[in-house]
């Protein structure tokens, strides 16, 4: 059990989901950087627990996935040569789901960007979706196989792939100009999803959200995750954050609430008290 107040928990967690480092947060609430990481152990590990056994039964009319990319320990080429083919060390993926309708995050894997990894994560995916639905992705030709076997003929499948460029091509100080958007390509992949709605635009702006919410993926930092258990649980957080406690500012209330899992907006106290919660739950 964590022996903290709960109001140092609560700063502690607000600090974290409002996108602050370890270090930081532990320069703001006075508490040594070791106290900060157990409470993510803590808190992190029970809101993993809590919504893998809450997102269930889901009805979905449409669904995005994406994967997002960044890195543990170091860079895939800079691991040391003992870490190299390490699933928990290098380049690292989350996979996620987003349900355009209600925004609920609905399920998430963190792990390489390999076909079994798309194999796992679509598997876990089609578990909690008993609905028939539309399912949108980028390009990769993983996602191809994976949902097919696994949503068989319940689902409506289409892929949009965006190809970027520059404005001007001879621009000649280009370094740190964003790419934009040349050309949409949307391709029906099986079933009949319709084209207006064969669209990543809503996962993608998770996404960011993802990024500007949590250090360890914003870039051109030397911010990263040392280990992937610790990833895991800052994206655990974040997702429990996200989908319970945060209002969406296109909704007016939180994706739990729009999607029917919960009647209440939670609090940062809430989600502190979830690992007592979940312990008390185990013991009964």
């Amino acid at each position: 059990m964590n022996r903290l107040p709960v109001e140092d928990r609560v700063r502690i967690l607000s600090a974290l989901v409002e996108g602050n480092s370890i270090r930081a947060t532990s320069r703001m609430i006075g508490v040594d950087k070791k106290t900060v990481l157990r409470l993510l152990a803590d808190v992190g590990d029970a809101c993993d627990r809590y919504q893998h056994e809450t997102m269930r039964n889901l009805s979905c009319a449409r669904v995005q996935l994406d994967e997002i990319w960044s890195f543990c320990h170091a860079k895939e080429r800079n691991l040391p040569r003992k870490l190299r083919g390490d699933d928990k060390a290098g380049d690292m993926w989350t996979w996620t789901t987003i349900d355009a309708d209600t925004k609920l995050i609905i399920a998430w894997h963190l792990g390489k960007r390999t076909r079994w990894d798309a194999q796992y994560f679509v598997r876990n995916l089609s578990r909690r979706i008993t609905s028939y639905v539309q399912i949108s992705t980028d390009g990769l030709g993983a996602y191809k196989d994976a949902i097919r076997r696994y949503f068989m003929h319940r689902a409506d499948y289409g892929t949009e792939v965006k190809v970027f460029g520059f404005d001007d091509e001879n621009e000649p100080d280009r370094k740190y100009s964003p790419l934009v958007v040349k050309e949409v390509q949307r391709t029906r992949v099986h079933g009949a999803p319709d084209p207006r709605h064969i669209s990543t635009a809503y996962v993608e702006r998770s996404n960011l959200t993802m990024r500007m919410s949590m250090r360890r993926f914003t870039r051109l930092t030397n911010a990263f995750s040392k280990k992937a258990e610790n990833l895991q649980r800052a994206l655990a957080l974040h997702f429990m954050y996200y989908n319970f406690a945060r209002t969406h500012q296109t909704l007016k209330t939180t994706p739990a609430i729009a999607h029917g899992i919960t009647d209440r907006v939670w609090t940062l106290r809430d989600i502190a008290n979830l690992p007592d919660l979940m312990r008390g739950e185990a013991a009964a």
